[in-house]
């Protein structure tokens, strides 16, 4: 009888042991990468050129959409996608916004979208990251590099929604992308800049297929 007694007991120390090395091996398991989609209504891209050399003059588009897939254990492992609708430009000039659209510019008859697919994700640094990839604008892809601050530690909406939201920046060339309209100053300069700053302000909401799997 008390053989049995110290087998069972036994038996349930190795049982309650199992448990326990059970549980510490699920928690050294890594949370698996999130996918965020681009909450259109609560993001924006906008863009600054130099006019006459003198002033800025700032510009944005209605529509982005796109997803990305965030890794907070290992950024590497982390994706970015995106789509800006050219259609939806707007200087607050509605004659400039047609100049825009034209060939002169984003030609957008012909180039309806601009889009970014990352290639590379990696840490810059506390809240930061450092996202390469490759831009096509007007039919032309060329390497970017974005300079991003978030994302944010995700909170819920007030319908219950997981959001979070990142900030990227990001200096280009117009003319690498074939945006060659220029005309040059009787002083020197040109009347558009080639230089366009580009800032990317994204709100991401959790993927409905990732949410409704909780």
């Amino acid at each position: 009888m008390r053989r049995t007694l110290r087998g069972s007991a036994s038996f349930t120390h190795v049982t309650a042991l199992l448990a326990v090395l059970a549980i510490v091996a699920l928690g050294a398991v890594p949370a698996a990468a999130s996918v965020w989609d681009i909450d259109t209504s609560h993001s924006s891209t906008t863009f600054k050129v130099k006019h006459l050399a003198i002033a800025t003059v700032s510009g944005g588009f209605g529509k982005t959409s796109g997803r990305v897939t965030w890794d907070p254990a290992d950024p590497t492992k982390s994706t970015v996608e995106a789509t800006i609708d050219a259609s939806t430009i707007d200087t607050q000039n509605s004659g400039r916004d047609e100049h825009l659209k034209s060939p002169d510019f984003f030609d957008v008859a012909n180039h309806p979208t601009i889009t970014f697919k990352s290639t590379k994700v990696e840490a810059a640094g506390e809240g930061r990251l450092k996202v390469s990839g490759e831009l096509t604008l007007r039919g032309v892809t060329k390497p970017v590099v974005l300079d991003v601050e978030g994302p944010v530690t995700p909170i819920k909406d007030q319908r219950g929604n997981m959001k979070t939201g990142a900030t990227a920046t990001t200096k280009i060339n117009r003319q690498d992308f074939g945006v060659s309209w220029s005309k040059t100053l009787d002083g020197g300069g040109l009347v558009v800049s080639d230089e366009v700053w580009i800032t990317i302000e994204l709100e991401l909401a959790q993927a409905k297929e990732q949410a409704q799997a909780k």
